[in-house]
């Protein structure tokens, strides 16, 4: 019967991002008590569980960014020597038990998953891309959260926004005093969970010499640059192929 088990041996090599988003997840949380269309407990369960999956699933991410209910995790090395269908169902079905944890919910939820090899000299587009949706996404559920709250309809709202600029909705937002370009920056870049390495001097009393230790740490930055300035394109680079004395 093992025959019968359907790409059980298509492999992907790395680089590979493995990406993961919410199913059903707005009908999921309609009914818990959060904030539209921005929770700051949400998205602090999103983050911490990613830092979870980075020291407790036993794969190896280098770094992952995040946005509505989106997350991408990117891998310079992969475990079950790159079988898709190990990587497609471990990953999302961690994270979905950890955030279930984090935000003490007591109904199920699900994320659906889909690997993405990439070269890596288009590794730094691809997370331009994606904050690009992030953005996009925080310009759309600001309007269409706004109309509601005057009474409109979700169906009415979303036809009303249907093919309308940007700039129509950042009018819409400053008609009820809100400046999009100032609220927090986790809502509008994301937030990127990172493993950062860094050297430790210490001393050998045996040796009676100074000695260089690598250690590491899982870092959340919620207050990131827009990538796709030379600024963001740093830190990216800096914190994907980062080397040992990066600080």
């Amino acid at each position: 019967m093992k025959e019968n088990e359907i790409y059980a041996d298509i492999r992907s090599l790395p680089p590979v991002i493995i990406r993961i988003d919410g199913r059903n997840f707005k009908k999921t949380l309609e009914k818990l008590d959060f904030e539209k269309p921005y929770d700051f407990r949400l998205t602090k369960g999103f983050a911490d569980s990613i830092e979870s999956f980075f020291k407790k699933s036993g794969l190896n991410p280098i770094l992952s960014y995040t946005f509505s209910d989106e997350v991408s995790f990117l891998f310079l090395n992969l475990e079950f020597d790159g079988r898709i269908e190990k990587l497609d169902s471990i990953v999302p079905s961690y994270f979905s038990s950890s955030l279930s944890i984090e935000l003490g919910l007591s109904e199920p939820i699900s994320f659906d998953s889909r690997v993405i090899p990439v070269e890596k000299d288009k590794i730094v587009d691809y997370f331009i891309w994606r904050q690009r949706e992030a953005w996009r996404n925080y310009i759309n559920s600001y309007g269409h959260y706004t109309l509601i709250k005057k009474g409109m309809s979700p169906k009415d709202a979303f036809n009303l926004l249907k093919n309308k600029d940007s700039s129509y909705i950042h009018e819409l937002m400053f008609e009820d005093g809100i400046n999009l370009a100032k609220l927090p920056s986790w809502q509008r870049k994301g937030i990127v969970v990172y493993k950062h390495r860094y050297l430790v001097e210490g001393y050998n009393p045996k040796d009676n010499i100074k000695s260089i230790t690598q250690r590491q740490k899982i870092v959340q930055k919620w207050d990131i640059p827009e990538f796709s300035s030379p600024q963001g394109h740093d830190f990216l680079v800096c914190n994907i192929f980062q080397t040992s004395d990066n600080k």
